[in-house]
Formats: structure tokens, C-alpha cells, sequence
């Protein structure tokens, strides 16, 4: 196999969302209702619901912008790349990046639809949720058929309303749904809680996959203010194995064999010591803690029933085989500050050029299909026409621009020494004042 010959689905990207999302899927007093973009005096976009506020921050659109731009300001749409909120030139951007197919989060209404979860009108906030849900599938991935992966974020606050979401996504098109690592942060049950058990029933009979992003229930921790931006954002994946611990615990993955679940901006470098450790654990404490796994290690039921992404992590390839081979999917992570664009498909091949054809083509994009259930990627498109190098084709046919392109954005500081995590937290803070300010103004 070449690079060229590779197809290559991302199993983890995210979407600005545009101004219009809601315009064709609401009217009258819904849409009224519905969260706006607004912008700021300072010309900084902004999203507003029922009273709470959440600004577009940089680190998660900076795709396209010199290395030394990258920062946590607030942004405006028109200082990123218009293939974050455009889906016509994401797919551009995809083209350019070698990638067939892409799973999208959403950035501004959340990980988890948590921009809903905190509205205190929880009945406009069902509407809302399901108008969000409409868009992602109707406008943004039906405009290209099979080119997206639809993702569905559920109303978790009401058991039954979230079951009756998962029925209604299923007849739909979709066939995963994300959902928060850890929902006690959200004031609700944890997932070990007989609360869940009608969701995940309906999950399981209706085959679709739980998404789990990084950061939407157990937040990255950092040693100090002081600490260099850097050594936090290095540990960021590794923070994902407290959430993975715990759902590996979960009484429902003894009870559905087929349950799945996949780990979104996780990397996979961390799963074989923690398929490892939990088994010593289990090995050494399962006879005073009454542990589920008597007869089957953890590990076992870790392969069984979780998916992980890696985006770089060649240690993590070197492991393949402890990991699992049909267990591990690629992400790109667009466009996020780690975000390799638009040399994907380059990076890509350096880290699994040294696999089996067999290999490449699981992790590359057979495991994606699935664990996600994606058949529709072929329904819809000719597998020549997926090609990494049938995509750069067609990116170099439109003359996509990939030139890194100055957004005018703040930095974090100017002082000559490293940027810390109080830096960043700064800008996060003063954007907060601002605000508080202008809102008190008006």
C-alpha cells in the first residue's frame, strides 16, 4: 500500500457553529428563542442562551493561523478558516487533508449539547436540542451524503425524553450519540446509577455507539498557575483514563455484549497500562470488593466494547497488537489546536507505513465504519473517489488555499519566558470582566 492509496475517516473533529443554525429547522418563537450569535463591542462573537454566555475561544478554531497566533482570546468567525462553520468549505479542507470521511462535535453548544444542559427552561431546551440534532443531520451532513458521520447529543436531564431522542435519532439516520464522561458534574446521577438503565437499553437495542469526549465531564488538571502551558496540555489525553476506568466498570457491559463505545481526543499511547494495571487490580482486589469481573479480565472487556482515537501516538502503533487492532480509529481533531491540517494524510502514513496493509486499512478507516456503523460512506461515494489521493485531487483542482493566514488575534503574553496555565486562564478571566461590564452597561 502507498499513502495515496490510504481512505481515511476522522473520528473526531468539531464545528463552529454558524449564525444560522436554527433558521431552517425552527420559526416564530422557537426560533426566536433559539440561541443567537451575537457579537461583542469589540467585534468578538458570542453565543447566548437563556442567560448564559459562551464565547468562541481560540485554541478551538485555529487551524489555519501561524503557530505562534495560537492563544485562548476570543474570536470572531471571520478569523477562522471558513471551513470551520462552512460546511461546504469544510469538505474543501477535508479534500485538501486526504480525509474520506469526519465525525463532528460541536464546539459552542458542547461536547455533550451542554449548552442545553444548563438552560433553566428545560422544555425549550428539548426543542432546541432536537432542532440541533435536525441541523447537524439534515444540513450539514446530508449536504454531503456519507462524507459525515451523524452525531446526536441527547437530553440526559429527563431520562425519558433522552430515550425518546434515541428512538427518534435512530429512525432518523443516526447511529451514535455522545454523552458526557462523567454526568455528576451536570448535577445528575453518575452512569452507575439505575437512572441510566432505560437509556442504555434503548442505546443497545437501536445499535448505535456512545461517544465519549475528552473534557465534558472530568476536565484536565493542571499543577499550578505557574506550570507552563505546555506540561498541561501534554497530560490533557492521559486525563481520559479516569473516565475510561469508570465506564469500564459499567454493570451494563456485562449486560449487553454489544455495547459500544467509543473514546474521542483520547489518543491510545495509555490503554495497554491501563488494560494492564486494571487487571492487576482486579487480580489482587476482586476478593473483598466484590468485583463484576470474576470470570472475565477487565482487559477482555475492554477490547469487547471500546473504541480509542489516536491522532499522534506512534508509541501508542508500536502497541498495536495490546491494544487491539480493531479497536483503534484516526481522528484529525479539526479544528482544534492540535489539529494536523493540512498534512494529515502525510503524518498519517509516516506513523502506520510500518503496519500490515490489513492494519492500515482497520485503523485508517474499516474500524471507524465499524464501530459507527458507516456503511453509508460507500452507499454514497465510490471507494476510488476516497482515496487520499483521489481527495488531494480534487483539492488541488479548487486550488484550496493552504497558506497559514495571520487572524490579527491576541496573544497570551509578551513577556520573554514560557507561557504558563495562569496566562491562558487570564485571558479567560479578563474576557469574563469585559463582559460582565458591557452586559452591566447595557
Amino acid at each position: 500500500m502507498q499513502k495515496n492509496d490510504m481512505i481515511v475517516i476522522s473520528t473526531d473533529d468539531h464545528i463552529c457553529e454558524p449564525p444560522t443554525l436554527f433558521d431552517n429547522q425552527l420559526s416564530g418563537e422557537l426560533l426566536e428563542s433559539a440561541p443567537k450569535l451575537r457579537v461583542d463591542p469589540r467585534g468578538k462573537n458570542y453565543w447566548e442562551y437563556q442567560g448564559n454566555i459562551r464565547p468562541s475561544v481560540g485554541l478551538n478554531a485555529v487551524v489555519g493561523r501561524p503557530f505562534e497566533e495560537y492563544g485562548m482570546e476570543p474570536t470572531s468567525l471571520d478569523q477562522l478558516r471558513d471551513g470551520c462553520w462552512s460546511v461546504d468549505a469544510r469538505i474543501d479542507d477535508m479534500d485538501v487533508n486526504g480525509i474520506a470521511a469526519s465525525m463532528c462535535f460541536g464546539n459552542s453548544i458542547g461536547f455533550d449539547g451542554q449548552t442545553f444542559h444548563k438552560a433553566p427552561d428545560k422544555k425549550l431546551a428539548l426543542r432546541h436540542m432536537q432542532a440541533y440534532n435536525d441541523w447537524h443531520y439534515d444540513e450539514w451532513c446530508m449536504a454531503y451524503p456519507g462524507r459525515f458521520i451523524p452525531l446526536g447529543i441527547l437530553p440526559t436531564w429527563d431520562a425519558q425524553a433522552a430515550v425518546d431522542e434515541v428512538h427518534r435519532l435512530a429512525k432518523k439516520g443516526f447511529h451514535c450519540v455522545s454523552m458526557n464522561e462523567n454526568p455528576t458534574v451536570q448535577g445528575l446521577p453518575s452512569i452507575h446509577n439505575p437512572y441510566w438503565d432505560p437509556i442504555y437499553k434503548a442505546i443497545v437495542e437501536n445499535d448505535m455507539t456512545i461517544a465519549l469526549h475528552i473534557g465534558s465531564g472530568n476536565p484536565a488538571p493542571h499543577a499550578s498557575e505557574e506550570t507552563p502551558i505546555e506540561a498541561w496540555i501534554s497530560t490533557m489525553p492521559l486525563s481520559v483514563a479516569q473516565g475510561v476506568s469508570d465506564w469500564l466498570q459499567l454493570e451494563e457491559l456485562h449486560q449487553y455484549p454489544d455495547m459500544r463505545i467509543i473514546v474521542s481526543e483520547g489518543s491510545i499511547g495509555w490503554v495497554p497500562y491501563l488494560m494492564e494495571r486494571a487487571d492487576f487490580s482486579n487480580w489482587r482486589h476482586k476478593a473483598w470488593t466484590k468485583s463484576r469481573f470474576q470470570d472475565i479480565k477487565p482487559s477482555e472487556l475492554m477490547k469487547r466494547h471500546f473504541a480509542h482515537c489516536f491522532l499522534w501516538d506512534p508509541y501508542g502503533l508500536k502497541n498495536l497488537s495490546e491494544i487491539g487492532e480493531d479497536n483503534v480509529t484516526y481522528e484529525v481533531d479539526y479544528p482544534h489546536s492540535d489539529a494536523l491540517w493540512p498534512d494529515a494524510a502525510e503524518l498519517l502514513w509516516e506513523q502506520v507505513k510500518g503496519l500490515t496493509d490489513e492494519q492500515i486499512d482497520k485503523v485508517t478507516h474499516l474500524n471507524a465504519i465499524k464501530w459507527l456503523r458507516h456503511d453509508a460512506m460507500f452507499e454514497h461515494n465510490k471507494r476510488e473517489d476516497l482515496t487520499v489521493g483521489a481527495c488531494h485531487a480534487r483539492a488541488k483542482a479548487k486550488g484550496v488555499d493552504t497558506a497559514p493566514k495571520s487572524s490579527g488575534g491576541a496573544v497570551p503574553m509578551t513577556e520573554d519566558r514560557p507561557v504558563t496555565s495562569g496566562d491562558v486562564m487570564q485571558m479567560f478571566r479578563d474576557h469574563a470582566e469585559r463582559r460582565a461590564k458591557e452586559m452591566a452597561e447595557a
